[in-house]
């Protein structure tokens, strides 16, 4: 495809989700007209010329959400493009290596500890980061004829065992005011968004999306055999370590701060595919605006549709599993 054909592609979508982001802070069970919500953005700090109500709600509670949003929506679709490209599986999500259920599991313990938002969030974090170094650490000692299947696998195991740690904190938990905390923190929830959080998930992301779109071009080769990489001087090992370091840091940062959200690295990554091809230095940058685009139009009707607000996770859910479908239907060899 001609780069620049790919980039105007790109260019447009950013456009569209320039606008979704503008609607999506005028939408909600309190809904605002398009004049109060460029007032509201317009006159930021003169309550009197931006209509009082509209500015608090633009500034103090959507746009804090909208934009926590979007960076959890690009953050967890670059890191599923990143990891499909790494281990040359279109299957392959975010949490493969364990780093959703790490987070899960140090979120929880948190929450029965007592801890307030930010300390969930922080050792959601944490959580997921040692999950994903013992995964690594672990599969390093395995002796194997193909290390990628064998990092997957041990993936794979690591969060079947967390997943039985989670089972039995939930199992223990008090059931009429720890265990509905726990429950509605897996499905996934923006509700509790804020400046604070913001201000948490933003630099974290920043940092690993940087890393990966500026070593794109290294990681595109990733998808060659070992040895051809290797006969062209990538060091694939100490890359690919790298590459799963900035996926998981984004991954877990987002998990801390919204919540388990799926199916956004699994679908989205095939959807840019089909938009851009699967060169990774123009996959990158499209499946993290899709993917910025998908968690806010989701985050946007959970609070929108219905009197109560439905967890995103849900949503996800339900709009990727035809999406996945369809998109392997017609794209059987886009990857």
């Amino acid at each position: 495809m001609n780069a620049g054909v790919t980039y105007r592609r790109i260019a447009a979508t950013a456009l569209v989700l320039a606008g979704l982001a503008f609607l999506a802070l005028g939408a909600g069970r309190y809904p605002l007209p398009f004049r109060d919500v460029v007032a509201a953005l317009w006159h930021h700090g003169d309550e009197a010329a931006a209509g009082g109500p509209a500015q608090a709600i633009v500034w103090g509670l959507r746009l804090p959400r909208v934009l926590i949003a979007m960076l959890t929506g690009a953050a967890l679709a670059a890191a599923g493009a990143a990891y499909q490209h790494l281990f040359r599986n279109p299957l392959v999500a975010p949490d493969t290596l364990g780093v959703s259920s790490g987070a899960a599991l140090g979120a929880i313990i948190a929450i029965l500890l007592g801890a307030g938002s930010v300390g969930v969030a922080l050792a959601a974090f944490a959580g997921g980061i040692v999950a994903v170094a013992a995964v690594l650490a672990i599969a390093s000692r395995l002796s194997a004829h193909d290390p990628l299947v064998t990092l997957i696998l041990t993936g794979i195991v690591i969060a079947s065992l967390l997943g039985a740690g989670l089972s039995l904190l939930k199992y223990v938990a008090d059931p009429y005011n720890e265990l509905p905390t726990i429950t509605f923190w897996l499905m996934g929830s923006l509700a509790s968004a804020s400046g604070r959080q913001l201000a948490l998930l933003a630099p974290l992301v920043a940092v690993g999306l940087a890393t990966l779109f500026t070593l794109a071009w290294r990681i595109d080769l990733l998808a060659l055999p070992d040895d051809q990489s290797r006969s062209l001087g990538l060091p694939a090992t100490r890359l690919r370590l790298v590459v799963i370091g900035a996926a998981t840091l984004v991954t877990a940062a987002s998990v801390a701060v919204g919540g388990i959200i799926g199916w956004v690295g699994l679908v989205v990554p095939h959807m840019a595919r089909l938009v851009v091809g699967p060169s990774f230095p123009r996959l990158l940058p499209q499946a993290a605006v899709l993917g910025a685009a998908f968690v806010l139009i989701v985050d946007t009707a959970a609070r929108s549709v219905a009197p109560i607000e439905i967890p995103p996770g849900i949503l996800t859910a339900i709009v990727g599993t035809p999406v996945f479908i369809a998109l392997l239907a017609r794209a059987r060899n886009v990857f």
